[in-house]
């Protein structure tokens, strides 16, 4: 794949908008600020592909880019507790509703920030992808903003903190020194030949 082939294709504010799924597509999940946007960027190497909101919780759309035969959907973040009940409400039913329609969702890109311990939200987000038998991996963003030890601690204690932990591919990444973008990079190479036509 030729990454510098991407292209945005476009967004929506809800479910109903949402066009078939034509194309094997890839997600990126994860709670508002946790470096989704930036880490589309830094896959794809551009820097305004995904918009980088210095507001928690302003990308409000899902958001469609196409690059090669794969289609990679940013989903909204989710978790932030400064908006309201309503846009709550919108975006979680955005959010499921893209889950729940007939997609040909290969993998979702989970991120979880390296730093903390999964938010309550994250638990669920996780849960749900089990229970729903989709393919995840969790991408546990910032990691360049801990020590070596800070991170044997922070991985050693996200087997205790994440269901199925010890199934769970886990790769460290930053956005800011590129670590976890080849990793990355394998998997996605995995499903588009796993996904490439026969003969």
């Amino acid at each position: 794949m030729n990454y510098h082939n991407v292209q945005f294709e476009t967004s929506f504010g809800t479910a109903s908008q949402l066009p078939g799924s034509d194309l094997p597509e890839i997600a990126f999940a994860g709670r508002s600020n946790v470096g989704k946007s930036s880490m589309i960027n830094k896959l794809f190497n551009r820097r305004q592909l995904a918009r980088v909101s210095a507001v928690p919780g302003k990308t409000a759309t899902i958001n469609f880019f196409r690059c090669g035969g794969i289609r990679f959907v940013d989903l909204p973040g989710y978790g932030y507790a400064k908006v309201s009940k309503g846009e709550k409400r919108r975006w979680s039913e955005l959010i499921g509703g893209y889950f729940a329609q007939d997609r040909q969702l290969q993998l979702v890109f989970q991120l979880v920030d390296m730093r903390h311990p999964p938010t309550a939200d994250d638990l669920t987000m996780v849960n749900f992808l089990i229970d729903q038998q989709l393919p995840f991996v969790v991408v546990l963003t910032k990691a360049d903003k801990l020590s070596q030890r800070e991170r044997q601690q922070r991985l050693e204690a996200l087997l205790q903190e994440l269901p199925c932990a010890d199934q769970i591919l886990m790769i460290p990444f930053s956005s800011q020194t590129g670590e976890g973008v080849d990793r990355v990079k394998e998997v996605v190479a995995q499903i588009e030949a796993d996904c490439a036509p026969e003969g």
